[in-house]
């Protein structure tokens, strides 16, 4: 569970992860077709910045699902401020008991929170409940280069030892059933412009605040901006365009454990 202080860095963030617009839009192009009206989820959404995308793009009603209601709140106000009300519908719930039925879902989307779960427990959790032929899109910090940073290789392996590279994380999802149709790493300008500078400015904000717990949460955080800005060509996030294939036998199998 994020601390207080936690949420107060991240309370006016439009952000929670690195992305924009643009890559958003990116990544829709690389979608295959989808039904007409297609069901959409969009997990872990945060402010909702890419929901907000996906509804104005898709055209059709995305369901934003977050465990934060403040998100959610920010979120329904930005959707009636552009006319995208009626087709963005918030739920506050975990990304981990989705109470969708099986095979109702045509479109799963999850920028920046796959973490959460793990890729391949996330991938495995939700593929029951896509219709066939459906997709998972998501966005996950990705190794991009052989050689590794010492400094970066340290980092990442207290904070996310989970992190692979982009051959690993495409053979994880076809072992749950998938086919990971399209990758793309981001680019630097989604890091800076759009999440690094306005969490650095609102480092700088509360720097002035004399609280412990406040002030770790701002070291750490700034140790993650400094460490980008001298090993980002490591590692970055990569979006994932992944779906859903049959298995041979049926899938039976995906439905055990849930």
């Amino acid at each position: 569970m994020m601390s207080a202080a936690f949420w107060l860095l991240h309370e006016s963030l439009a952000r929670e992860a690195p992305g924009s617009e643009a890559s958003t839009r990116n990544a829709i192009q690389r979608l295959p077709p989808l039904p007409a009206a297609p069901q959409v989820l969009d997990v872990g959404c945060g402010p909702g910045a890419q929901t907000l995308v996906l509804a104005d793009t898709l055209r059709t009603r995305v369901a934003a699902i977050d465990i934060h209601q403040p998100f959610l709140d920010r979120l329904e106000k930005s959707a009636a401020e552009r006319g995208l009300a009626e087709l963005i519908e918030t739920r506050n719930l975990s990304m981990d008991v989705l109470d969708y039925p099986p095979e109702s879902i045509d479109l799963i989307w999850c920028e920046g929170g796959i973490y959460l779960l793990g890729v391949p427990a996330a991938l495995r959790l939700w593929r029951p409940m896509l219709r066939r032929g459906g997709v998972v899109a998501f966005t996950e910090c990705t190794w991009l280069t052989a050689q590794r940073p010492a400094e970066a290789a340290a980092f990442w392996s207290d904070s996310y030892p989970a992190m692979t590279t982009v051959a690993a994380n495409t053979e994880a999802a076809e072992r749950e059933g998938y086919e990971v149709t399209a990758t793309f790493p981001l680019p630097a300008h989604d890091w800076w412009a759009e999440y690094y500078t306005p969490l650095q400015e609102r480092i700088d904000q509360l720097r002035t605040r004399d609280e412990p717990d406040l002030r770790a949460v701002l070291d750490e955080t700034q140790r993650e901006i400094d460490l980008y800005a001298r090993h980002g060509d490591s590692y970055g996030y990569v979006f994932y365009v992944a779906c859903k294939v049959d298995r041979p036998g049926g899938d039976r199998a995906s439905f055990i454990g849930m």
